[in-house]
């Protein structure tokens, strides 16, 4: 198991990433709500709340993951200060 800023920046992004994935699959699915279902059978409004639900939870995933980065690049320039 790695230890340090290296591992912790891996981590950051990876999270970062599986939340850009999950944001695009809830844009996705509130932008396949056609205006064509709004005029039949009506937009299903629970599909969209989930959506938007979801979307907002992969913005503050990604947030969350950009600060680990942010800490991970800080301590790195930390320990690289200290090491020269």
């Amino acid at each position: 198991m790695e230890i340090g800023a290296n591992s912790a920046f891996n981590s950051g992004l990876q999270g970062f990433q599986a939340a850009q994935n999950r944001a695009s699959e809830a844009a996705q699915n509130i932008a396949s709500q056609s205006v064509t279902d709004a005029s039949a059978d009506g937009i299903n409004n629970d599909d969209i709340v989930t959506s938007l639900i979801d979307l907002k939870a992969a913005e503050n995933d990604a947030r969350a993951n950009a600060n680990v980065i942010e800490t991970a690049s800080d301590v790195l320039g930390t320990l690289l200060d200290i090491k020269v």
